[in-house]
């Protein structure tokens, strides 16, 4: 594979996760002034506008730890990890629809339960391929894990 080839591979890594974040935001966007605005939620819950800074970057560093992944042998090598990292971006984008989408927070919760379980085992095999690409993993492990506690609180104080 040329260095060109690799390049790009990494483009298309992060347009992935960019879509993934996209259709994510489908269902999420028209809800923050709406839904979301009148739901109880705890004293702690960020601001609104760090969300979107926060995925964006998330899912960037995600597509550069699949990529760091994929790149010395490509899929065939890599099967396992990048299949645990497809499962885990339809479970991310899952949970938007299930807590924004069908104003489920219940729901959600066990969802991003599974999800962090994904997230986990995906940064394990990626620590395994490639050292960069575990700690690329690990920022977005551990916002997820702050967004789970943070889903548990929502639902419990509007059920």
């Amino acid at each position: 594979m040329t260095d060109r080839a690799r390049w790009i591979g990494l483009v298309i890594f992060i347009a992935i996760c960019l879509g993934a974040a996209a259709l994510g935001a489908i269902a999420t966007t028209p809800e923050i002034e709406g839904w979301y605005r009148t739901i109880e939620k705890p004293s702690w819950n960020p601001p609104d506008w760090i969300f979107g800074p926060v995925w964006t970057t998330l899912f960037i560093l995600m597509g550069a730890a699949a990529w760091l992944v994929w790149r010395p042998a490509g899929f065939a090598a890599a099967a396992m990890p990048l299949t645990l990292f497809a499962v885990q971006l339809v479970l991310n984008i899952a949970w938007s629809w299930i807590f924004f989408g069908l104003h489920q927070p219940g729901l959600a919760f066990a969802e991003i339960v599974l999800l962090w379980l994904a997230i986990a085992a995906t940064t394990a095999t990626f620590f395994l391929s490639s050292q960069v690409a575990g700690w690329l993993m690990t920022p977005y492990l551990a916002w997820v894990s702050f967004a789970a506690v943070l889903n548990f609180a929502i639902w419990r104080m509007n059920s």
